[in-house]
């Protein structure tokens, strides 16, 4: 057993390094990934601001292992920022705990998280902070909740799946911190988080009406069809205005979905990702939605 765990390992390993050095790879990441670059990320921002969509710059990254890499992160997003702000464009960025340093330092992650979130206040953009697996749940709440209480306005991510996020989102909603509600994309036991997609939607559902009630500007996040549907239904019903939330999804996932909800009316942020540490977004892309990994099947015989 111990032989055929070290064998997985070494071709996982062996997968992520094709994955990451491949031309082929390369270009079917394309789909869902900028660029390895800023200026390739930012050429994407300036398409889509033509397009009537707003983007949340994500350079890619988690779990650094330095103090000096973790404040490495920082500098890319204090730079994208600067270049937000220069090139006018309706942009956040979007950010993990892991890739600031919480699992070197929790205090050296709060001070690169709030140095990047007062100068995106300064140019009058936000930090989104992205959720990771439930290990890291409690901690970056406690770290957004922090950070909020100084810059005043940050954006995170809300996982429906979950079985304790109603409580955060009662938690959020009272300390007016903006809330980005998903589905949910890490493997979690059943004893966290709902198995069945049934209950995930049907918690979706719940959490997306609570905080239309109670949130302030929430983000209406993912590709289900239904869920933006309900969204627009009850938003109406409430007298929500457009300019009271706004809808979030992927680079490169369901653009004509993406398309018929600016065509609507409603505002739309892009997640556009870049840099060169792609691969585990990558793969949370494909096993989050079946039809990513077919495109990809496709997109290899072509």
């Amino acid at each position: 057993m111990t032989r055929n765990f070290f064998l997985y390992l070494s071709q996982q390993r062996r997968l992520r390094h094709w994955m990451e050095t491949s031309p082929v790879a390369r270009k079917l990441t394309g789909r869902f990934i900028a660029g390895e670059t800023l200026d390739d990320e930012l050429s994407v921002s300036a398409q889509l601001q033509g397009q009537g969509v707003m983007t949340a710059l994500d350079h890619l990254g988690e779990n650094v292992t330095s103090l000096e890499e973790a404040s490495g992160s920082a500098a890319a997003y204090l730079q994208a920022l600067d270049q937000i702000a220069a090139r006018g464009l309706p942009a956040t960025v979007s950010i993990k705990a892991t890739h600031f340093g919480m699992d070197v330092s929790e205090t050296a992650c709060y001070e690169n998280v709030l140095r990047v979130a007062a100068r995106a206040r300064e140019i009058g953009s936000r930090v989104e902070i992205d959720m990771e697996g439930t290990r890291y749940t409690e901690r970056t709440l406690a770290l957004v909740t922090a950070v909020a209480r100084e810059v005043g306005d940050i954006r995170i991510a809300i996982q429906a799946y979950l079985f304790r996020t109603p409580a955060d989102i009662e938690r959020l909603n009272q300390l007016g911190v903006r809330v980005r509600l998903c589905k949910g994309a890490y493997n979690e036991p059943a004893s966290l988080a709902y198995p069945n997609k049934a209950d995930v939607d049907r918690s979706y559902v719940a959490l997306m009406h609570r905080l239309f009630d109670q949130g302030t500007d929430p983000a209406i996040a993912g590709h289900d069809p239904r869920m933006i549907r309900e969204a627009i239904r009850y938003s109406r019903e409430k007298g929500i205005t457009p300019d009271r939330f706004e809808f979030q999804m992927l680079y490169g996932i369901r653009r004509d979905l993406q398309r018929q909800v600016v065509d609507q009316g409603f505002r739309l942020r892009v997640y556009v990702p870049y840099g060169t540490a792609w691969y585990p977004y990558f793969m949370r892309r494909l096993s989050e939605r079946p039809a990513n990994v077919l495109f990809v099947a496709r997109s290899l015989f072509r």
